[in-house]
């Protein structure tokens, strides 16, 4: 589904390097997107390949001096792979351990400085976010 990352087609995961921009005071307007899939054990096959069920995403760039990192992960439902619409994906923002968790990758030590989100709940027991606005920066 190529539509999920299109921020023309108004979903949330496209819009997220845009949003950096309105919220933050990013120093010389510099941000790195890292990105990529999440597989699983359990994900479905099409044509030999694994069809990921989710997706992540890690923004960074300084905020007066200081290294922010902020993840983010995609969900989207393939029970019915052939009628999926952007109302079908789900967007949470997580921590950087969750998300290194998560995929088995490696984050430096300085990002997970920079990380500064807490979440009481496992993403499994939160909301997703429901518009730009509930993005905490800080």
């Amino acid at each position: 589904m190529d539509d999920f990352n299109q921020s023309s087609k108004n979903g949330l995961w496209g819009k997220l390097e845009d949003a950096v921009f309105d919220d933050v005071d990013v120093d010389d307007l510099k941000v790195s997107v890292f990105g990529g899939p999440v597989f699983q054990d359990d994900d479905r096959v099409f044509r030999r390949l694994k069809i990921a069920r989710e997706f992540w995403k890690v923004l960074t760039f300084t905020e007066e001096g200081v290294l922010k990192a902020k993840a983010f992960l995609l969900t989207q439902n393939l029970n019915q792979l052939e009628a999926l619409d952007l109302d079908e994906f789900r967007v949470f923002q997580i921590t950087l351990s969750e998300l290194q968790e998560r995929t088995q990758l490696l984050f430096p030590a300085a990002l997970h400085k920079g990380d500064t989100l807490v979440v009481p709940e496992a993403v499994a027991d939160r909301t997703p976010l429901e518009s730009l606005a509930d993005i905490q920066w800080d």
